[in-house]
Parts: C-alpha cells; sequence; structure tokens
C-alpha cells in the first residue's frame, strides 16, 4: 500500500506536490480553528453571562425580602413586574405560566449569521431560575435570559476574519509558490531538452543557463559535458576517418598488387593454354586437359576482377559515381536476371568524388550483395539523390528481412563506420513488409558533370 502510494505521489508533477501540503495546511488551520472556536465558545459565553447570572440571583434575593417586609406584597410584585423592560435579560415567569423558557429557546440569530455557524457552536446552559415567594408560597420565578445575538454575531466575525486571513494567506502562499516553481521548473525543462539533444547527438544548441544557483551550474555542467562529448565525437570522426583511409589505401595497394602480379601471369597462362588447344589435334588427351585449363583460368581472371572491383572500383574516378553505380547495376542484373531491380539515379552524382564517392558506392554495393546472398527478394529498388546538400541513398527489397536484434552483418557494419567517419547516419529497417538500407551523407550541392573524353 504504501509503495502504491509513494508510486502515485512520484506520477503528481511538481507544481501538485507543492501546492497539495500548502493546500491541506491551511484547510487544516482552518478546520482546527472551527474546532477551536467550537470548544473555547461556550466556556467564553458562560464566563461573559456570569455577572448577569449573578445579579439576577441578588435581584431576586432582594425581591423577596421586599415582599416579605412589604404589606401589599402582590401589588409590589406587580409593580416590579411592570418595571422590567421586555428586552431586558431578567424576566418574572408566574407559577401558572408553564414551564420556563431556556437560553436556546430564546435565541434570537442576529442578522448575517448563518443558522449553520450557530447549529456549529456549543451554547452553555446559563438558565438561572429564582423563585420568588409571597407568604411562604412560590408564586413565580425570576430567570436570567440573556440575549446572545451581539456575542453569536462577534464569534461569526471573527470566524469570517479567520477564514479571510487563511484564504489570503493561501492566495498569497499558493501565487509566490506558483512563481516559484515557474522560474525553478523552466530551467529544469531547458535542462531536460537539452539533455535529450545530448542523447540524440546534438552538443551545438547550449542549454539556457538560468534559475536558481544549484539548477545555473547543473545547465553549465551539461554544457561542458556537450562541449566534451562534440569534441569526443569530432576526435572519434576523425579517428574513423582516418581509419577509413587506411583501408581505402590498403585496398588500393592490395588492388594494384592484384592487377599488376597476378593479372599478366593469369594472361600469360591464359596464352600458353591458348597455344596448347591450338595444338591439340597432335596431342591426343592432351588437348582435353588444355580447355579445362584454359576454362579455369578464363574463371580466375574473372573472379580476380571481381575482387578488384571490390577493393577498389578504379573507374569511379575515370567515368564518375553515376556511371559506376549504373555499372553495378547493370552487373547485378546479370547475375541475378530473376530480381526485378529498378533505380532512381541523380546524374549530378558524378558531380562528387572522393572519399563521399567512395562511401555511396560502398553502401550501395554492400546492400545489393546482401539482397543476393541473403534476401530472397523478387524485386528491389536502389535511390541515390540529392536533398539540398544531403546524399539520399535507399536500397530497400521484398525478402524476408533480417533477423531480429542483428540489424548489422559485417559489411553493413563496416559501411556503418564509413557513413560516420563522414558524419552521416545509416539505418536498417522493416517496414510494409520491405526492408530498406537508409543512408544520409552531408555534401555540398553537386555542381555539372565533368566532361569526359
Amino acid at each position: 500500500m504504501r509503495v502504491r502510494i509513494d508510486l502515485m505521489w512520484q506520477r503528481l508533477s511538481f507544481r501538485t506536490q507543492l501546492f497539495l501540503p500548502l493546500g491541506t495546511g491551511f484547510l487544516a488551520a482552518l478546520i482546527m480553528g472551527g474546532v477551536l472556536l467550537q470548544t473555547f465558545a461556550a466556556g467564553q459565553l458562560a464566563d461573559e453571562n456570569e455577572p448577569g447570572r449573578r445579579l439576577t440571583q441578588t435581584v431576586a434575593a432582594a425581591l423577596n425580602n421586599t415582599l416579605r417586609t412589604s404589606n401589599t406584597p402582590r401589588q409590589t410584585l406587580d409593580a416590579f413586574v411592570h418595571s422590567l423592560d421586555i428586552s431586558s435579560d431578567i424576566q418574572f415567569r408566574a407559577v401558572d405560566a408553564g414551564p420556563a423558557s431556556s437560553v436556546k429557546d430564546g435565541l434570537r440569530k442576529p442578522h448575517g449569521v448563518p443558522q449553520w455557524f450557530v447549529d456549529l457552536l456549543t451554547i452553555p446552559d446559563m438558565d438561572t431560575a429564582t423563585p420568588v415567594m409571597i407568604g411562604g408560597q412560590r408564586v413565580g420565578d425570576l430567570l436570567f435570559l440573556p440575549d446572545l445575538s451581539a456575542d453569536l454575531f462577534e464569534k461569526w466575525i471573527g470566524f469570517l476574519a479567520l477564514t479571510t486571513l487563511v484564504a489570503v494567506l493561501m492566495v498569497l502562499t499558493g501565487t509566490i509558490a506558483y512563481v516559484f516553481a515557474g522560474s525553478a521548473l523552466r530551467p529544469l525543462q531547458y535542462l531536460g531538452e537539452g539533455l535529450t539533444r545530448i542523447r540524440r547527438g546534438d552538443y551545438a544548441t547550449p542549454i539556457p543557463v538560468g534559475g536558481p544557483p544549484e539548477i545555473r551550474q547543473s545547465c553549465e555542467e551539461a554544457n561542458a559535458l556537450a562541449a566534451t562529448l562534440a569534441q569526443l565525437s569530432q576526435d572519434n570522426r576523425d579517428l574513423l576517418h582516418r581509419l577509413v583511409s587506411l583501408q581505402d589505401d590498403e585496398r588500393r595497394d592490395l588492388a594494384r598488387e592484384l592487377h599488376d602480379e597476378l593479372g599478366p601471369l593469369l594472361f600469360s597462362i591464359r596464352v600458353g593454354t591458348i597455344a596448347l588447344v591450338e595444338a591439340s589435334p597432335t596431342a591426343g588427351h592432351l588437348g582435353n586437359s588444355a580447355e579445362e585449363v584454359l576454362q579455369s583460368v578464363e574463371a580466375l581472371q574473372q573472379t580476380n576482377r571481381r575482387i578488384l572491383d571490390r577493393l577498389r572500383p578504379l573507374y569511379i574516378e575515370e567515368l564518375g559515381l553515376e556511371t559506376s553505380v549504373q555499372t553495378l547495376l547493370r552487373n547485378f542484373r546479370k547475375q541475378a536476371p530473376y530480381i526485378g531491380l529498378t533505380d532512381t539515379i541523380d546524374p549530378d552524382l558524378n558531380g562528387i568524388d572522393g572519399p563521399l564517392a567512395q562511401t555511396v558506392y560502398r553502401v550501395i554495393q554492400e546492400a545489393l550483395t546482401n539482397v543476393l546472398r541473403h534476401a530472397g527478394a523478387s524485386n528491389a529498388h536502389v535511390q541515390a539523390t540529392f536533398a539540398g546538400e544531403t546524399v539520399i541513398i535507399e536500397i530497400s527489397d521484398d525478402g524476408g528481412g533480417f533477423p531480429e536484434g542483428d540489424l548489422f552483418g559485417r559489411g553493413l557494419t563496416g559501411m556503418h563506420e564509413r557513413v560516420r567517419a563522414l558524419s552521416g547516419s545509416l539505418s536498417l529497417l522493416r517496414a510494409d513488409e520491405r526492408t530498406y538500407v537508409r543512408c544520409r551523407l552531408p555534401a555540398e550541392p553537386a555542381g555539372e558533370a565533368p566532361v569526359t573524353d
């Protein structure tokens, strides 16, 4: 139960957590004031009317003494009764006039005092009935019936003053708390938004520094953290860029070795094998073996060209990126004619070169390789276009998708590192029964494609 209450309390907003105890405290103060008023009002009313009770008893004793010594006690009593004002607190009640009235019976509610307030108060029992005797016989009672309307009105005014004071204090305290909460929450809101931006990788937008000293210090520390993360991110991109450059250099060197060393050897073997094939009519069974060697050499040459193409597509620098991508797509169609491949390639891609062109080509190449090897797709689409100063690359297919929790394989992981080195983004997602590889790379607006001979 306590844990549930704690969870409910934690779900409340800061203003609610601040105003709820304040409101509860003021309401408790108001209730306590009402309880104290009800508790002490009876004793106060009794103390205030105690002199009147004693005066009634004194007047009754004097009247009885006068009646005992008077020759006409009945006339003396009548004269005394007539001398009493109807609004006086002392009244005479004859024996044959019925039961005596009480203070509560004769209580007159003052104007403007609600009945619930009168019912709330405990009216003390202040009835005083002193017998009046003539000739040893009781002829009536001298009653003390005070008018409590003025006292009730006084108590009502005091209650209103207390309620008004509590209400004014509640409004003032609430206003001050609201302003304070706003001044404290606004910097906290800015701090939360800034931390969210930092979590998403935006380190350039500073967090406004304001509010109490503790919050200002937190904002300054968060800005310092963002600056540190920005520097680390830049250092990481520079490191990735150097690693990618080293990988490209190694690929280039390896491609050059394969092209300059292995290529001529394969060509020499092919020429010699062709000579053997031509001499096969006089060589007997040697001609069949020469044919097999020739086929193996041609297969090795094709494999060597594919390896060279994957290591370093040298024709990007000569033909341009758009033409190289189109060549890649044509080769894919030849290799997988059962996959319907469509494309949207911007001709302005020829306007970019260097690591950016290499990365665009590699992303498309690796994605198509995955479609061919793993997707089991019947159709695919390749898009490479510009959107302002950003190159948008998207490769989609209707294959079986990727295993859950295994978004990037080894090939796409390498592409992700290349993309990060260029401050880009690479994502893999599944939507509408299609798999999408999406890449965004920052680039300057493409210019005219270079003219080639």
